[in-house]
């Protein structure tokens, strides 16, 4: 089976995340702006990159450099030519982390927003342990309605096929499998959206007692 996410255009997903009845691409972009300043780091990974939300928060001033990863190889190329700029910082993998996991090179900072929603716990391990960093920073999608994940929306068919790949989301079960690889909580912020939902940002560090 296809993965969805090489089918969607970045148009339809871009256009419905920033709807203000779901405003998540805006709030994501607000709070990547303090992930990536949160940690002591030089270099820095971001899974499910999209179109590149929030790369305008990189400074080259830190950053020496920044993986940005996406199944979808028109995403990267849209990330690429907007933010042209960063050239010199930004690398652009285009993998699917069910099957590549071991293909990622290893960074001090992992970023993974919406995105262990789309390969599970078991998977985002994987990731983890192949990437190896300091620090491990999620943003997970806080649901009140466990059967409609999704919010309503002109562009809702679009992600039609996305329910076979989803997984609902718990922060406790995301803490314990971190706590297995030996990573602990060290922040844990909760921000609301206009509709009902909710973006929860939690961030890891490892070898914290």
């Amino acid at each position: 089976m296809t993965n969805p996410w090489k089918e969607i255009k970045l148009d339809d997903y871009e256009g419905h995340m920033s709807l203000d009845s779901v405003k998540q691409l805006q709030t994501l972009n607000i709070m990547m702006k303090d992930q990536l300043a949160a940690f002591p780091v030089k270099s820095a990974m971001i899974l499910g990159i999209a179109g590149g939300n929030g790369l305008e928060h990189v400074s080259k001033d830190k950053y020496k450099t920044v993986y940005g990863v996406d199944i979808n190889e028109e995403y990267l190329k849209a990330a690429a030519t907007r933010y042209a700029d960063m050239s010199d910082v930004m690398r652009y993998l285009c993998l699917d982390l069910n099957t590549e996991y071991d293909k990622l090179p290893k960074a001090q900072l992992l970023i993974a927003n919406l995105l262990i929603e789309y390969i599970g716990y078991d998977v985002f391990k994987k990731v983890v342990s192949q990437v190896r960093s300091e620090y491990v920073s999620c943003i997970i999608q806080i649901n009140t309605d466990e059967e409609n994940w999704g919010s309503d929306s002109p562009y809702l068919h679009a992600f039609d096929g996305l329910d076979a790949i989803h997984f609902q989301m718990d922060d406790e079960k995301l803490s314990e499998t971190m706590d297995k690889l030996g990573y602990k909580m060290i922040t844990k912020e909760l921000e609301a959206l206009p509709n009902g939902k909710a973006l929860l940002r939690l961030d890891y560090g490892k070898g914290l007692v």
